[in-house]
């Protein structure tokens, strides 16, 4: 019987910083998981490298469940995103290295594909209307079928998820990465002008791209549920796709306040980390997608209980994906969303070439649908050289203040 022999934390930064969990067992066969937390990498590397690894040397491989509980329960501080992250990344690795050793991709080990591929939906965005329109029109010319659509907000400035550069500047972001230095930037916020401005925002898109196209936005965790109530009122003729994070996340119960004041379809859950958070949520049917990542959320075998458990609510999926998700998280999301019944759509930002650098990908992106792929496992190879010419740099995402210097508290 093969054991876990050998057990090391990867650090790289092309572009942005990734944490990646590498498990080699006794008969050669090797497994990657993602455990990168943006802006508290060095954290979860540390309880993977000195707390993790050391417990992992000896054990079966094939024993994934085993190994999850062991994990969970074994550090008795349980749950949080340092935890879930590096659960989640033993998780992957251990999936990795179980459909290398069966000669199948993942997917496969999951109950085999219910479609043929993965609806997915990229980030336009700009600082007025025809950047707006240029970077959906860029987004369907590469094959995007939905699109998420952020705005700025006149008279503030920058504001997180719309580009700071030009629809055709070298290296753009239409959602705005964690910036590098010493700690967060801060950006000034006013929601009222917000919600002012949004609906304007989507009449026009509407009107210039017609019915059919899908459109999504994400609110950012910036409204009361009060606010984000009437902004879901205010867009309903809009018809989106999804109001992402409308409102606070930890404040559940205030999704009720929500659902009572608009049909407009929620997803939330990025930040959440087991079935525990979503329990009130999803057995009320306050969102209608689920948000979670592979990498912050257990694992493969965590995250496919959670979208069990939506099943019986008609609940769907809306994995995150955006480029601080490893693409051996995007693997694993891909291979879980190929799997499930109750998948909705995709997350999709393609990395930077220095990533693609590092980590080679066997996922296929055509016709406005993602695929993980045919290789055994994940099919991610991590190459590292590359990734050692590539160290670690401070980055962290903004912060927002009011027009008075007050926090944003929401």
């Amino acid at each position: 019987m093969a054991t876990i022999e050998k057990v090391d934390v990867l650090i790289t930064n092309p572009t942005r910083n990734f944490v990646t969990l590498k498990v080699t067992t006794s008969d050669g066969v090797t497994g990657l998981g993602d455990a990168t937390v943006n802006g508290r990498e060095l954290s979860v590397a540390s309880y993977l490298r000195d707390h993790v690894a050391p417990i992992l040397i000896g054990r079966d491989p094939e024993q994934i469940e085993d190994t999850w509980q062991y994990l969970y329960r074994g550090a008795y501080w349980r749950r949080g995103p340092i935890t879930m992250a590096a659960i989640a990344a033993v998780d992957v690795a251990l999936w990795d290295i179980k459909g290398k050793t069966a000669g199948k991709p993942v997917y496969q080990l999951l109950g085999g594909a219910v479609r043929r591929g993965l609806l997915a939906y990229g980030h336009a965005s700009g600082a007025e209307l025809p950047q707006i329109f240029d970077s959906i029109r860029e987004h369907q010319e590469e094959g995007y079928r939905a699109i998420r659509v952020q705005t700025a907000v006149p008279g503030l400035g920058q504001v997180y998820g719309v580009a700071a550069a030009g629809a055709t500047a070298a290296g753009r972001y239409d959602y705005e990465p964690a910036r590098p230095g010493l700690r967060p930037t801060e950006e000034t916020w006013d929601t009222r002008a917000y919600m002012r401005h949004l609906p304007t925002v989507f009449e026009a898109v509407r009107a210039e791209f017609g019915p059919e196209i899908p459109l999504l936005h994400d609110g950012h965790h910036r409204m009361t549920p009060n606010q984000a109530g009437q902004l879901g009122r205010a867009l309903e003729p809009y018809d989106l796709f999804w109001l992402e994070d409308c409102t606070p996340a930890e404040n559940q119960e205030g999704l009720r306040r929500v659902r009572s004041m608009t049909t407009q379809p929620l997803a939330i859950g990025e930040i959440f980390n087991t079935i525990w958070d979503y329990q009130t949520i999803i057995s009320e049917q306050l969102i209608d997608y689920v948000r979670s990542a592979v990498t912050h959320t257990g694992g493969i075998t965590h995250l496919k209980k959670i979208m069990d458990f939506a099943s019986v609510y008609q609940i769907k999926s809306g994995f995150h994906g955006p480029t601080d998700i490893s693409p051996v998280g995007q693997a694993a999301a891909l291979h879980l969303g190929l799997a499930i019944h109750n998948f909705g759509i995709q997350e999709y930002m393609r990395h930077s070439d220095e990533t693609l650098s590092v980590f080679e990908t066997s996922y296929t992106w055509q016709d406005g649908l993602l695929h993980p792929g045919d290789t055994p496992g994940l099919g991610v190879e991590y190459h590292e050289d590359a990734g050692a010419s590539y160290e670690y740099s401070p980055a962290y995402l903004p912060v927002n203040r009011l027009s008075d210097g007050t926090m944003h508290d929401w």
